[in-house]
């Protein structure tokens, strides 16, 4: 249990990772998908303004989401790509301005896997699957036992190009998510069947990273405490996989839920009331002296103060609050405080409310939400979605010209 006098000073209080690394506070922008960049692997100016004012705004880390180093297996056209094409000058500047007022920049490494956009991507997951919504091709050994390396490469460049830490996605249904889950995992060799065997290539992963970055450069991961699916990972197998994770170099765990297979419950629903990870982490603090960060349902400042001053989460991830008020940290961290207005949608259409949150990022980036704020609460989201949905088709074409030599 954290004591204070001041409750504000269990937010303000700093945290030491196991490298040595410093959170100036305990509250964290944590990893979504910008969709900013700019089509050929590298940032915008409005991807490097967004993350400068998230510093600015005083958190202590922002996690950059869905960075690739394999451009055939991405989430998104508008993920940043790390390898020998990449724009160093503009990586760098982007790194700069995301660290100002001493807060760090984490790449959190990707890959989509089954789930990778079909426009740019031949999906390949750790087994075939063909079933409605979904269909990917099955890894072989051999692409398997790349991925350690790719890994690697992918978070020593994220190194030389500035980044602060790097953050391993094995959540949310992506790649090391889906190797872990028995609905994407059918595997009956080394790879596939126990949890332990279904975790394997997240701890060869882990060190390999590790071995390429060196003992005092942070590394996190996100990991699932549950799919939210029936025959998916259960909360009793994500807790074992917090166990293997004490024994590994790992610097930060960052607990969040759910997965993007067919027929999955979304955390965003609005029958469901946040925060949502807290009792597993309280759980999973029993298992490791790892630091334990907790992303999804925060909305209000009491929430991350009690998550926080429990002793079972040591940093709290914040995603769409911070996408509403960029200057979330320091309003919680003053005496006056004061929660973000949430927008409430009557009816969504599949990927209408992640499009407008996305839209509203993009002004962020511009600094123009001030003056769309109106016609920004007005959108609709059958025309949020259709603009997205226009600058992602748009993206695709650049992606495929830009990565063409990946391509058959």
């Amino acid at each position: 249990m954290i004591e204070h006098s001041n409750a504000i000073d269990v937010l303000r209080s700093s945290l030491e990772l196991p490298c040595g690394a410093l959170f100036k506070n305990r509250i964290a922008k944590s990893a979504m998908s910008d969709s900013l960049g700019n089509g050929g692997g590298d940032p915008t100016e409005a991807q490097m303004r967004l993350y400068e004012r998230w510093a600015e705004g005083d958190a202590a880390v922002s996690f950059i989401g869905e960075v690739q180093g394999d451009p055939r297996f991405a989430e998104k056209p508008g993920n940043l790509v790390l390898g020998p094409h990449s724009d160093h000058q503009a990586l760098r500047s982007l790194t700069r301005r995301g660290m100002s007022e001493g807060s760090h920049l984490w790449a959190q490494l990707g890959h989509a896997g089954a789930l990778a956009h079909a426009p740019i991507s031949q999906p390949k997951g750790p087994s075939a699957l063909d079933i409605e919504g979904l269909q990917c091709g099955g890894m072989s050994v051999e692409e398997i036992k790349a991925l350690p390396g790719m890994y690697a490469s992918t978070a020593l460049q994220a190194k030389e190009a500035g980044f602060s830490g790097v953050h391993i996605h094995a959540g949310h249904g992506f790649l090391l998510s889906q190797f872990l889950c028995p609905l994407f995992n059918h595997r009956d060799d080394g790879y596939g069947g126990s949890i332990e065997a279904r975790c394997r290539i997240v701890l060869d992963i882990i060190d390999a990273v590790r071995h390429a970055v060196g003992p005092a450069f942070p590394v996190g991961i996100r990991i699932n405490s549950t799919d939210q699916l029936k025959g998916g990972l259960t909360e009793a197998e994500a807790l074992e996989v917090v166990r293997m994770l004490d024994q590994t170099s790992i610097d930060l765990i960052d607990i969040s839920g759910g997965t993007y297979f067919p027929g999955a419950r979304e955390n965003s629903d609005s029958s469901l009331r946040g925060p949502y990870f807290v009792d597993f982490a309280r759980r999973a603090r029993a298992l490791t002296r790892v630091p334990l960060m907790v992303t999804g349902g925060f909305k209000r400042r009491e929430q991350a103060l009690a998550a926080v001053a429990s002793g079972a989460v040591d940093v709290v991830g914040l995603a769409r609050a911070f996408i509403l008020d960029p200057r979330l940290a320091k309003t919680w961290l003053s005496k006056g405080g004061g929660d973000p207005e949430f927008p409430q949608f009557a009816s969504a259409p599949p990927g209408g409310v992640t499009a407008w949150y996305t839209l509203r990022l993009t002004a962020l980036g511009e600094d123009r939400e001030s003056e769309d704020r109106e016609s920004a609460s007005m959108l609709d989201l059958p025309t949020a979605l259709r603009r997205y949905e226009e600058r992602d088709a748009q993206r695709c074409i650049t992606w495929r010209e830009t990565f063409s030599r990946w391509y058959p």
